[in-house]
């Protein structure tokens, strides 16, 4: 189908102020943070902004009878090219449909439309003494519906988990237009165990099995305190079991983070007045609830760990734990200041590895970035093993391009060898799918059958999560890392 007819029949069904067609808009919508979509350019023909059910439905139905591709897409805050019309096609952009359409706190829900950036949600929720626990670091511009289509979790799912979690049902828009509610349809129970769980099947399928259009989340009191312990280890060994040993105590804190010496060295270079202690690697706990048990389990944390580490100091100061953790909250933008003609690339970026094989895999990364002779710099969640990894290259030079994907396929694979997966929170999308058959074996097929027969004509955000039906080997056709 030609463009301008295309351009034409969605103007049809939701006037032209809901059509974007010029060259400028599209071109904004073909891109996010992935190296990939750095190396390449994935236009769409046309991009819409349907803001009801009835609207999206009519879409679908009409991309089901003319074989049109639609991509949805959030924020686009994304870094595995998950809402990017690789193949051309409709990006149904759901960011400004944003309507948190109802507060239960009697219930401890929330319905609320895709759209609805994660900040504002809690923001709103405070109000009731409620919130929605998981805490991706884009949480001031993520939509929550983004976050349900890739399980997004972040640095407390330590404690209270990942976005799947939360989500008691949903209403979606499958291929052909049909609209179904999962988790009961009329549903404010907490606990259900009727049927097939089909929510957690449209949780984290990035938008390859329909469109998600209303959202019911489970909600959690707002912890009353918070604290937070930093401790400098000077043997990298020491801090993987400083974490573990936290947990023997019978402790859980919300969060517990890891930077080693080369994200101690990118912060300390970028922001020097942070000043951070020149270690093998420091760890952040982050410990909330009432203020009594935050108290005490800072007092135990501090004499657990002060076992190992060098230096150990705890603080409920609000000053002071924001001073505490400011090193972390600059890593990302550190690391991408290490050289200066070099950028950070978003490649094998979040790979998630057994508690027991943290410091192995630490240490492989650092080799494997010397083979490639491209800096990494190491931090992450490391209290539930999700390691973020940033290499650093000049994206101008074509051969640092090559060798920084060939270093995010190495780490890649050295994540599914150490028995974990190559993805602990960002998603698959259209870079990660070559490993689908490594990470999940026979299981693959399964997935593909599920597709199948809710996609029987693979229109729903194609080439991305699982690869083409028919590669035994589960080889990408798709280019970048």
């Amino acid at each position: 189908m030609q463009n301008e007819q295309l351009v034409k029949d969605l103007q049809a069904i939701l006037g032209s102020a809901k059509v974007l067609s010029e060259k400028l808009d599209l071109l904004s919508y073909s891109y996010d943070s992935s190296f990939m979509a750095r190396n390449n350019r994935f236009v769409p023909d046309v991009v819409i902004t349907p803001t009801s059910t009835e609207e999206v439905s009519k879409v679908m139905k009409y991309a089901f009878n003319n074989n049109i591709s639609v991509t949805p897409r959030g924020a686009g805050s994304g870094e595995t090219c998950g809402s990017l019309a690789i193949q051309g096609g409709i990006v149904m952009d759901l960011a400004t449909w944003d309507t948190i359409e109802e507060i239960d706190a009697e219930n401890m829900q929330v319905q609320m439309r895709p759209g609805v950036i994660h900040a504002e949600l809690n923001k709103r929720l405070a109000e009731y003494g409620l919130f929605f626990p998981p805490d991706p670091g884009s949480s001031q511009m993520c939509t929550v519906g983004g976050m349900v289509a890739n399980n997004s979790s972040g640095l407390r799912a330590v404690k209270y988990g990942t976005t799947e979690q939360y989500v008691l049902g949903l209403e979606v828009v499958l291929p052909n237009g049909e609209v179904i509610v999962t988790g009961g349809v009329n549903c404010r129970a907490i606990k259900n165990v009727s049927g097939l769980n089909l929510t957690k099947l449209f949780v984290g399928s990035e938008g390859t099995l329909g469109i998600i259009t209303k959202i019911r989340l489970r909600l959690w009191p707002k912890p009353k305190a918070r604290g937070i312990l930093m401790a400098v280890f000077n043997d990298l060994e020491q801090a993987p079991q400083a974490v573990l040993d936290v947990y023997k105590g019978g402790i859980l804190p919300s969060g517990i983070e890891i930077l080693d010496s080369s994200a101690i060295k990118a912060v300390n270079e970028y922001k020097p007045d942070i000043n951070l202690p020149n270690a093998e690697a420091i760890l952040l706990y982050e410990l909330d609830g009432n203020p009594a048990s935050v108290k005490w389990e800072g007092e135990e944390v501090s004499r657990i760990v002060g076992l190992l580490a060098a230096n150990v100091e705890w603080s409920t100061d609000p000053q002071r734990m924001s001073e505490l953790w400011q090193g972390r909250a600059v890593t990302a933008t550190a690391a991408a200041r290490v050289r200066e003609d070099g950028s950070r690339i978003f490649a094998g970026e979040d790979i998630s590895i057994p508690l027991n094989k943290v410091t192995e895999s630490l240490k492989k990364i650092k080799e494997i970035g010397k083979k490639y002779g491209i800096g990494v710099v190491n931090y992450g969640h490391i209290g539930d093993g999700n390691v973020h990894t940033a290499p650093v290259i000049n994206p101008e030079d074509p051969e640092e391009v090559k060798l920084g994907a060939a270093l995010a396929d190495e780490i890649h694979l050295l994540a599914i060898a150490m028995g974990g997966v190559t993805t602990g929170e960002h998603g698959v999308g259209a870079v990660r799918s070559q490993y689908a058959r490594k990470e999940h074996g026979a299981a693959l097929d399964v997935m593909q059958s599920i597709k199948r027969t809710l996609d029987p004509k693979n229109i729903m955000n194609p080439g991305k999560l699982l690869p083409e039906e028919g590669n035994k080997h589960g080889t990408s056709t798709s280019s970048g890392s």
